[in-house]
């Protein structure tokens, strides 16, 4: 009898396990099962790109898979046919070509607005003017390639406004997008550069800084554009958007409008 009552209770334990695995395979993710949500990203805003990509991943199964580089690139990438579902760009020129060129679905969005400074990990370097452009007191200044990055446009429209370009065009050291404009100066190849905001949060107040006027260079207006049918795309974007992810972009240095769209 007891060896009976041993065996029952033992089935009893597998099928309460079996049950359990049913209920919770019933309450996972919606997004479980599809495929990676493929997003080219702009350099400047990778860092911003992989927090959100966690928080959405967790909320709705939706797993991400990001690929960083100067707008430029991923723009002729795409135009190349690299397999992209999503494309956040640091310009509205690029997703707005990609629509024109029927290469798109639906229209673009904003969704970032960067903020360009001038930054050298070298305390007082850096004044509050950033007379140091003037003063020339250095040998290398860094910034991101104009052709391909829009902050890489920003830094060169803020030089010709203040009448430096061609003064300065023989120190200048080009990265092929902001993020290797950014490594030059951390690594020591040029004492200071053109970088984008949402850089530095990590660094607090190391340093010395110029954050540049927006007088100076045309606004860089970072829009996305929807590449692809992939059912997560619209919920990534609206997440992005209009919910908590529009936080997250707030939080990592961007200004962020009101959307319409909410």
């Amino acid at each position: 009898m007891f060896g009976h009552s041993g065996q029952a209770h033992g089935r009893r334990g597998l099928l309460a396990l079996l049950l359990l695995a049913l209920l919770e395979g019933g309450t996972a993710p919606a997004g479980a099962n599809e495929q990676p949500l493929r997003v080219a990203v702009a350099a400047n805003f990778l860092p911003v790109a992989e927090r959100l990509s966690t928080r959405f991943t967790r909320q709705t199964g939706t797993p991400l898979r990001l690929v960083s580089g100067s707008t430029g690139k991923l723009y002729a990438q795409i135009v190349h046919g690299a397999p992209f579902d999503l494309f956040l760009a640091a310009d509205e020129a690029r997703p707005r070509r990609l629509v024109e060129e029927g290469r798109a679905r639906g229209a673009p969005f904003l969704y970032a607005t960067g903020t360009l400074v001038l930054w050298s990990p070298r305390p007082g370097l850096v004044d509050q003017t950033g007379g140091v452009l003037a003063e020339g007191g250095f040998s290398r200044l860094a910034m991101a390639n104009p052709r391909l990055a829009p902050y890489g446009r920003a830094a060169r429209e803020t030089l010709q406004a203040l009448g430096l370009w061609s003064r300065l065009r023989s120190r200048i050291v080009r990265g092929e997008n902001i993020a290797q404009a950014f490594h030059f100066v951390v690594s020591g190849n040029a004492e200071l550069g053109f970088v984008a905001a949402s850089q530095l949060l990590s660094r607090g107040e190391e340093g010395s800084r110029w954050v540049v006027p927006e007088r100076l260079y045309s606004p860089i207006l970072q829009a996305g554009v929807v590449l692809t049918a992939h059912p997560a795309a619209g919920r990534f974007v609206h997440f992005i958007r209009c919910g908590e992810g529009r936080e997250i972009v707030r939080e990592g240095g961007y200004r962020v409008a009101a959307d319409p769209a909410c």
